[in-house]
């Protein structure tokens, strides 16, 4: 792979796509990734605030980072049954 020239959400098929230079391509499916790592819907939340508002920095997260940790980290979830 080469030099990143995009990186954008693609509403069509659900995926954020990463263009390189060489002509190769790398597409996430975000629908995946939430359902693997989002145990609740404000983790949903902050991924979808990222595929929508930091398609570059969802992309980041998810091939080089801890999307789990990163979750917990951001997001504050209290059960009502306690």
């Amino acid at each position: 792979m080469d030099r990143l020239i995009s990186c954008e959400f693609n509403m069509d098929t659900a995926c954020v796509e990463l263009k390189f230079a060489d002509d190769s391509m790398i597409a996430i499916d975000t629908i995946a990734v939430e359902n693997e790592v989002a145990d609740n819907m404000y983790q949903r939340s902050e991924l979808d605030y990222l595929i929508y508002n930091a398609p570059l920095e969802y992309a980041d997260l998810i091939l080089n980072g801890d999307p789990a940790m990163y979750l917990k980290t951001v997001t504050e979830y209290k059960s009502l049954d306690n």
